[in-house]
């Protein structure tokens, strides 16, 4: 099969990568790369001199592994130098923490309030609430969205099915608060009766909705930014392999679906030469010798067939491609290689 055409970058220097959305967001399955693109992609604006956090929503992080810094459950800085800060978000501990929106109990609370503590399960607990976590992390997510201190946030998002159950909260929400409605109104004076066990007067009801009510406003709000294009970059990531690349067709079409703006689809570990993408020396990294190792050129048949049908389904994106590095993508220099091949 013909090699594909691919332009390659210019140089290592910073201000690749970034573009100029407010928000960068990298999606995908897990374990295609979304967390070194979203490191690189910081990094690189953060050398630019743009104020930026690096934020990671996937349960399983590795955030800190690649940036090489202990990242925190909060806001903290990275680098003296350049502006980049990174956060590690702990759904469950924000759960624990804050309920959800940290508002005398928020969702959680207005459950309890609503059905007596049932909605909670045993003992109340508001992680047995269905999407409760998404809502946790949608929480923090929107806190570090507003926060002035950052003028740019990438996201590495987690698996592509909590990403999607996120985009799907305000259905959820809706459907929700009007089930809990009618079950008010079937019970009627009954729940009057029974203040000791439905957390009370109306007024703890109504304003146990109110709390239902404001999460899903935050939930709209958070939708109204990922689908506004002159605000959001929502890049999907695979690698170069049937499965991956028809996952990540889908995840496109979910994303349509929902109206957030998918600019760029980036394959990686490509088994390609660097120098092929990116502006780099070539004695520089090592490469895949296609000649004389038959693994290297049997897997790369394989990708080559992979990437055939990745440009035919993602045509209309801008695709780019990064290698296969020899060694792990951890510390400056190797995410400035990737950021190079993302410009």
């Amino acid at each position: 099969m013909d090699d594909i055409e691919v332009e390659a970058v210019d140089s290592l220097d910073p201000g690749v990568a970034t573009g100029t959305a407010e928000y960068v967001l990298y999606g995908g399955k897990g374990g295609v790369g979304k967390t070194t693109m979203a490191a690189a992609t910081a990094l690189a604006s953060a050398n630019e001199g743009t104020a930026t956090l690096v934020v990671s929503t996937d349960p399983a992080h590795s955030l800190s592994d690649t940036l090489e810094f202990d990242v925190p459950g909060r806001p903290a800085r990275v680098r003296d130098d350049v502006p980049l800060w990174a956060v590690e978000i702990d759904p469950d501990d924000a759960l624990s923490q804050a309920g959800v929106f940290g508002q005398d109990g928020g969702f959680a609370g207005g459950l309890d309030e609503l059905l007596g503590g049932a909605a909670g399960g045993a003992g109340g607990d508001p992680a047995m609430l269905p999407g409760a976590d998404e809502a946790a992390a949608m929480q923090l997510l929107l806190e570090y969205m507003d926060d002035e201190r950052f003028d740019r946030v990438v996201v590495d998002t987690a698996p592509t099915g909590h990403t999607l159950r996120l985009l799907e909260l305000p259905e959820v929400m809706d459907s929700l608060v009007g089930r809990l409605v009618q079950f008010r109104e079937r019970l009627g004076g009954v729940l009057d009766g029974l203040t000791g066990m439905v957390g009370g007067d109306d007024q703890h009801s109504e304003a146990g909705l109110g709390d239902l009510d404001d999460v899903r406003e935050r939930v709209e709000r958070l939708r109204a930014v990922l689908t506004d294009p002159t605000r959001t970059d929502f890049r999907v990531v695979l690698v170069p392999e049937e499965m991956s690349v028809l996952e990540a067709q889908r995840l496109a079409a979910r994303l349509d679906e929902f109206g957030v703006p998918v600019g760029t689809v980036v394959v990686n570990r490509v088994m390609e030469p660097l120098a092929d993408v990116a502006d780099v020396p070539a004695e520089a990294f090592v490469e895949p010798n296609h000649e004389d190792c038959a693994f290297c050129a049997r897997r790369w048949d394989v990708q080559q067939r992979a990437l055939a049908r990745a440009q035919d389904l993602f045509r209309e994106y801008d695709v780019k491609r990064v290698p296969l590095l020899a060694e792990e993508v951890r510390g400056e220099r190797p995410l400035r290689v990737v950021a190079a091949c993302l410009d």
